[in-house]
């Protein structure tokens, strides 16, 4: 028999609960890509309203999303603000320099997050030798900088000074959901300041596949083109976007429970010589640390806890990464938090 682990690495390791196995079996289909698949619809439908845009487009994953919104804002030779370590610069295969043409001009920000005052003379003269800055991109809430929600006040303020300046905003929220179960803020306020919109539903909300994106009518119809273009059209797909609408039904509200057992090995890490927080604070299901090279690499480590059913990503030499889920329990991340403990001394057994 296969060893059942305990399986950090990821939110997208989730897979299916039995009811929203249920509800993919039952799903209505029909030809999305002359837009006849009426599951595909009503989920459209149903995040345009969550967001609060005019009309939203299911897509076949994340990165697709956010490169199709690139693609839709700009025009070869633009040039787009984003956070240094933001994923769609970052992870996504360098989408916007070959899908669309366009550069990436990247700012550090504090922990994934940028204040206005760092992109106030970001923006290129009106002269035949520069590129055209046209796009800022966000990420709420932000992956590497460790799960972290944006706070409002600073989009707003980013958003202001980008549209009085003529510039489009798009959010990568593929983990907005955990945003508003953090925060308490809607997403249709979190959305207001942005032109288009991307959220993700096989994180943790769990759904094995899918994200979709959100903005004008007049957006979505040329973003539905560019997602014929990039390959993405889709025929009796409402099989899987039934598996988004229940998880948007039944697995929202439950992120609350991940950001819990966040801290429970948060608190681990804390307490754990050679273990440090890298961002200190932890604010939903990310938990980025660093490990002591005196304890070993963050490929050694990720080793000896696989050795004992525990699987937590080593993003770099000293780097790791656990990420908190619906297929994890509160009881696996006591288990993982004990494992973690034990880390601070090399000789320790970890089982």
């Amino acid at each position: 028999m296969a060893q059942e682990y305990v399986d950090l690495r990821s939110d997208t390791a989730t897979r299916p609960t039995p009811g929203m196995r249920a509800a993919m079996a039952a799903a209505e289909v029909g030809d999305d890509v002359v837009n006849e698949d009426p599951t595909i619809n009503r989920l459209q439908e149903r995040v345009a309203a969550y967001l609060g845009k005019e009309a939203a487009l299911y897509v076949p994953s994340g990165t697709m999303s956010n490169q199709i919104c690139i693609r839709a804002h700009t025009q070869p030779g633009d040039e787009m603000l984003c956070e240094t370590t933001c994923h769609v610069y970052t992870w996504e295969a360098g989408g916007p320099a070959a899908l669309s043409g366009v550069t990436c001009r990247t700012v550090e920000g504090d922990y994934g997050v940028l204040d206005v005052t760092q992109l106030e003379d970001k923006i290129r003269p009106a002269n035949d030798h520069y590129v055209r800055t046209r796009l800022v991109s966000l990420e709420n809430t932000h992956n590497r900088g460790g799960g972290r929600v944006y706070p409002l006040e600073k989009i707003q303020a980013i958003s202001q000074w980008a549209h009085g300046n003529g510039l489009l905003m798009h959010l990568d929220g593929a983990r907005l959901w955990n945003a508003v179960v953090a925060s308490g803020i809607s997403a249709k306020e979190w959305c207001k300041s942005f032109d288009s919109i991307s959220v993700c539903f096989s994180k943790g909300l769990g759904a094995p596949v899918g994200s979709a994106l959100a903005g004008t009518k007049e957006f979505i119809a040329k973003a539905k083109r560019i997602r014929k273009l990039f390959g993405g059209g889709m025929r009796q797909a409402g099989i899987i976007a039934a598996a988004a609408l229940y998880a948007m039904d039944n697995h929202i509200e439950r992120l609350a429970e991940d950001h819990q057992n966040a801290q429970i090995l948060a608190e681990a890490i804390a307490d754990t010589p050679g273990l440090r927080l890298d961002p200190a604070q932890v604010e939903t299901n990310l938990v980025w640390f660093e490990v002591d090279r005196e304890l070993g690499t963050a490929k050694e480590i990720a080793a000896r806890l696989k050795e004992v059913g525990i699987l937590i990503s080593a993003s770099g030499p000293q780097t790791m990464r656990a990420c908190t889920h619906l297929d994890v329990s509160k009881a696996q991340c006591l288990q993982t938090a004990d494992a973690l403990r034990k880390i601070g001394s090399r000789s320790a057994v970890l089982s």
